[in-house]
């Protein structure tokens, strides 16, 4: 059984922070995603980069990685370190010599994964009255599943699964981090597959139970005088009047554009009023000149 070089497949360091190894994981699995990536090998290679991840972003599994030692590489045979059995019940020594006897290769078992993963961390074996070694059902697998507000808005998302498939999965609207997806007969061998909830931030969107807001720029004009802005929804762009003499922090609330649910949540765009920088002498002159027209103290409520 070949060693894989996870850190080697995604390209990081071994003492790689989790952070290093999700922003590496992201750039590669972009780049070889057979969607995207129609190259000989590059689902193969997708394949691989999902296994590193799999292992190296789970701090427990990479742990378990980590005891075969920094001075494996890539073609050498795998033999578990003294005190694997204690850690990984499953498989003894002869299990994993038997394999090496027999010559086991290196390519993608029935489950997605390698091998080398499955006997990390596959599931459990049993021996035919040939003395054979067969798989058994595996047992349940877990993997993190990023989920972001839109699909909690969609209430549906495409999980691209390690064996290949894609299943469209039901997002319910009170979804949180301690939630678990299950997806049945879809893993190793027939086994459910279980996915750990992952939320994660949007860089304009946030959410407050079913409710949501976005944080919405305006120039000062457009806050005194009024105007009808373009702005960008989860359901798409609308159309949106700023009443004149609005001040930054103003929440302009759209009823029933948040989250559904039990009850179905509101759209909040809070406002904030946003000042033009000066950077000619003509800008500073009219900003000057601004000063001069209005006695108008921002902190006068404070003062």
């Amino acid at each position: 059984m070949e060693y894989k070089d996870y850190y080697k497949t995604l390209g990081v360091e071994r003492n790689a922070d989790q952070d290093s190894i999700k922003k590496a994981f992201r750039r590669m699995a972009a780049k070889y995603h057979p969607d995207r990536n129609a190259e000989k090998g590059a689902e193969a290679r997708f394949k691989e980069i999902n296994e590193a991840n799999e292992v190296l972003s789970d701090p427990t599994k990479r742990a378990r990685y980590d005891q075969l030692g920094a001075e494996w590489r890539a073609g050498q045979n795998f033999k578990p370190p003294p005190s694997w059995n204690n850690n990984s019940p499953q498989f003894d020594a002869s299990f994993f010599e038997g394999i090496a006897r027999r010559g086991v290769n290196n390519q993608q078992s029935a489950s997605g994964f390698s091998d080398f993963f499955e006997g990390l961390f596959g599931g459990s074996f049993r021996r035919n009255s040939n003395g054979n070694a067969n798989a058994a059902h595996a047992a349940s697998a877990a993997a993190t599943l990023d989920i972001g507000i839109e699909d909690i808005y969609r209430g549906l998302k495409t999980v691209r699964l390690p064996t290949g498939d894609s299943v469209q999965i039901r997002i319910p609207p009170d979804i949180s981090e301690d939630k678990r997806i299950r997806i049945p007969g879809k893993g190793a061998h027939g086994a459910d597959v279980f996915l750990k909830v992952k939320l994660t931030e949007h860089p304009l969107y946030r959410r407050e139970g079913s409710h949501i807001y976005l944080d919405l720029p305006i120039a000062p004009w457009e806050a005194a005088l009024g105007e009808t802005v373009t702005v960008k929804t989860l359901a798409g762009k609308i159309s949106l009047k700023i009443p004149p003499g609005s001040q930054s922090g103003r929440k302009m609330r759209l009823k029933g554009r948040g989250l559904a649910g039990q009850e179905t949540g509101d759209l909040y765009i809070v406002l904030q009023v946003s000042t033009p920088p000066a950077d000619t002498a003509e800008q500073k002159e009219y900003y000057a000149k601004m000063k001069t027209l209005f006695t108008w103290n921002p902190r006068q409520h404070i003062t």
